[in-house]
């Protein structure tokens, strides 16, 4: 079986991929990827024997240079995600049998029109639940579309989303449909995610309502297996005390100041729970505020492998910083910067994980105190205990299924 994997995004977007090519390929499948030409996502594809196909900018740069909530360069953006799917991806998904897709609309509304002009079969993975339809969720609101104000009913509110979406991207996804002979479609949201959506995140950590309207197939996270070992240094500074307090913020941008603000704060409040520290680098750009000896500053590491080894860890709610944490057993203590992030650091406080920061700029006193609670017996013994529940491998269920489904010579799924 022939799969080609399209991606556009974060970290968020792109490691997942990874997960689920690594699976692909070892039941067998034959696996193509268009993903963002980012040197460390390029890296990361890399190490798995995987040249991905350059699709789109780079998106790090993107990221630091678009203002947050402006709607500046939005149409141009779009429309270039737009053309790269039906230029590039139908070009890397020629001969293959399935066309699996994650990202922003125009990424997979594109795919999917990529996929049903090849007459091939077409797969919308989602790494968060929030923007899957639901009348127990409101949508997220999108970039300079804000939602209707005292509009309580999630139902009226898809339809407003559904209505925007058409709006910000219908007429470029059919003009480039009618240029290949395929008919307009008149719901973009709803035509990229199929009525039968995949969502990759742990059914523990994130559990998808009952008589949602949608039939998801939730496979469990995909994780990217890793056995690389820890910095000889990094082991070392672990080695030489209790276990430290990690802080990062993922592919989370930040401005100057406000990367020094937070890495003070977090320091000075881990601190003053007499803990050593981590701090990752991170697209924020998170740095060692001094030269203390009880802090060590990290770039690209193993999380899988460091998690296991800290006392908590401080992050922005990423779904795969997240799930990681969960997995490792570490408390958490979540200062959700956008996006879905909210919605994970809820879940850490539902399930007595850990702590959700009332929003994204901490003080040293509110940092002081959700670190304090993460840091509890209770907490400690909370995180260990559902860390023993979370799924290990959603990224093989989802393979197995991709193929036990849609492959032509219908062989059967890995044992």
């Amino acid at each position: 079986m022939r799969v080609v994997l399209s991606t556009y995004g974060g970290r968020g977007s792109v490691e997942p991929m990874v997960g689920l090519a690594v699976r692909l390929r070892e039941l067998g499948a034959e696996v193509r990827v268009c993903a963002p030409p980012d040197e460390e996502f390029v890296d990361l594809f890399a190490g798995i024997g995987v040249s991905p196909v350059p699709v789109g900018r780079p998106v790090r740069p993107l990221v630091a240079s678009v203002e947050p909530g402006s709607t500046a360069g939005l149409a141009e953006r779009a429309a270039e995600l737009i053309d790269a799917q039906f230029g590039t991806v139908a070009a890397t998904a020629e001969g293959c049998d399935a066309l699996v897709a994650t990202g922003p609309l125009p990424v997979t509304a594109g795919a999917r029109s990529a996929a049903e002009k090849l007459g091939i079969r077409y797969v919308h993975a989602s790494h968060q639940p929030i923007t899957l339809p639901s009348p127990h969720q409101p949508p997220p609101a999108r970039r300079g579309r804000p939602l209707p104000p005292g509009v309580t009913d999630n139902r009226e509110l898809w339809e407003t989303d559904a209505r925007n979406a058409n709006e910000m991207f219908g007429t470029e996804i059919n003009t480039r449909r009618a240029a290949i002979g395929l008919p307009p479609v008149g719901n973009v949201r709803d035509y990229a995610f199929t009525d039968r959506p995949w969502l990759a995140t742990d059914p523990v950590l994130s559990p998808w309502p009952e008589a949602s309207g949608l039939d998801v197939v939730q496979t469990g996270a995909w994780i990217r297996p890793d056995d690389r070992p820890l910095p000889s240094g990094l082991v070392k500074f672990l080695d030489a005390g209790a276990p430290p307090v990690y802080v990062g913020f993922g592919s989370t941008s930040m401005g100057a100041d406000a990367s020094t603000y937070m890495a003070r704060v977090a320091v000075e409040a881990i601190r003053a729970q007499g803990r050593r520290v981590i701090v990752a680098h991170g697209w924020a750009g998170l740095d060692l505020i001094d030269d203390g000896d009880d802090c060590f500053a990290v770039g690209e590491v193993n999380q899988q492998a460091l998690f296991s080894r800290v006392a908590a860890v401080i992050h922005h709610g990423s779904a795969g910083t997240t799930t990681t944490a969960a997995r490792s057993g570490a408390p958490q203590v979540v200062v959700p910067q956008g996006g879905d992030q909210p919605y994970w650091a809820g879940r850490v406080t539902d399930l007595g994980i850990g702590v959700a920061h009332d929003g994204p700029t901490p003080t040293f006193a509110s940092l002081l105190a959700g670190l304090e609670t993460a840091l509890t017996t209770a907490t400690r013994a909370r995180s260990r205990v559902v860390a023993a529940t979370v799924g290990t491998d959603g990224a093989m269920t989802a393979a197995e299924r991709l193929l036990a489904e849609f492959d032509p010579d219908g062989r059967p799924p890995h044992a």
